[in-house]
């Protein structure tokens, strides 16, 4: 009890001084506080710190948040106008690839077209060029074996290979070397001047109708000889008639000498007609390099002229000396063959139609 009443005084006496030292001294007010008071204020005091920072972060969480979402708002409203620009330029653009699309494959089908048509036409051309080629080749040949033109051969071996340079193909290289092979075959074959040989056969049979014969010569001459002897006197004109008299007592003939009968015109003209055969004869055989038939031409020639044309005139003189010359020229020569080129020109246009189809 006594305690009892001396703590209430005590209190009294500590809560009445306690007033009066906190008017007087907040830090002894503060010291007198509790451990849990001091706690409690302590949380309140960070709490309220709390509470205000965080209204003070959630005012600019706010703004900011506002202004983000009108930023956003525009941003959006600005993206809604690019992607209705975006859709209408794909849509565009979607437009424009369909149509390159259609206009690359009518390329491609085009260009399909064309690669076709060029090698239609390039296989094509290639067998117009083997054509021809082979065509000259065979003519080559004919040339040779049938005319004996050596010449006119190597003419057509040379355009030959003249086309096969202009169409510049390697491929086309191995042709070129067969037929430059045969081409130095005709090369080294002997020169026989064909063209001047029919040249002088050709003058001579025009010169045929011209050419006189011995008979009308003769002729001419018996009846010139009187016309141009004096008349005698009279005892030449004695010894003359003496004279005939004693020739027809004694006759000498030569019996080894056959004397030619007369020739009527009709015989004449075949005469001359047989001559002109003769000569054709003799160029057909020059042409066919027959070396036997054209001397045999040449030597009856030469005969038929000696017996019934007058060679003492100027045209039978030339023309017998003409047909001498010829005779004594060689036409013979050995042909070589030049077949090879044109097999190799036949296999590879066989070898290239089977690859074309």
């Amino acid at each position: 009890m006594i305690m009892n009443e001396q703590t209430p005084q005590t209190n009294q006496g500590e809560t009445g001084a306690a007033p009066r030292v906190a008017h007087r001294n907040p830090l002894a007010a503060i010291a007198h506080l509790s451990l849990t008071q001091l706690t409690l204020a302590v949380l309140v005091l960070v709490f309220l710190w709390q509470w205000f920072d965080a209204q003070h972060q959630l005012g600019q969480m706010q703004q900011t948040l506002a202004q983000r979402l009108s930023e956003i708002d525009g941003s959006s409203k600005a993206n809604q106008t690019l992607t209705m620009q975006n859709q209408e330029v794909v849509r565009e653009l979607g437009g424009k690839l369909s149509l390159l699309e259609s206009k690359y494959a009518e390329t491609q089908n085009q260009r399909a077209a064309l690669e076709s048509m060029y090698q239609e036409l390039s296989s094509s051309r290639d067998q117009m060029l083997l054509a021809e080629v082979e065509q000259l080749l065979l003519m080559a040949g004919q040339q040779l074996q049938l005319a004996a033109n050596v010449k006119a051969a190597l003419i057509a071996l040379q355009q030959a290979d003249s086309r096969l340079q202009r169409a510049d193909r390697a491929a086309l290289g191995g042709l070129r070397q067969s037929i430059g092979r045969d081409m130095d075959k005709l090369r080294v074959l002997p020169n026989v001047d064909v063209a001047g040989i029919n040249a002088r056969l050709d003058s001579l049979i025009a010169v045929v109708e011209t050419l006189p014969l011995v008979q009308d010569v003769q002729f001419a001459e018996a009846v010139a000889a009187p016309a141009a002897a004096p008349a005698p006197s009279g005892w030449q004109k004695l010894l003359s008639e003496m004279w005939l008299e004693a020739k027809h007592l004694v006759r000498i003939e030569n019996t080894e000498r056959t004397e030619l009968p007369l020739l009527s015109p009709t015989q004449s003209f075949f005469l001359r007609e047989n001559l002109k055969l003769r000569l054709l004869s003799a160029r057909l055989a020059l042409l066919t390099r027959d070396e036997a038939s054209f001397k045999r031409d040449m030597k009856t020639s030469q005969a038929w002229i000696k017996t019934y044309f007058d060679v003492r005139s100027a045209v039978g003189a030339q023309s017998l000396a003409t047909l001498q010359k010829l005779n004594a020229s060689s036409i013979s020569i050995e042909l070589p063959d030049i077949s090879a080129s044109l097999e190799a020109v036949r296999r590879y246009r066989a070898a290239h139609e089977k690859g074309a189809r």
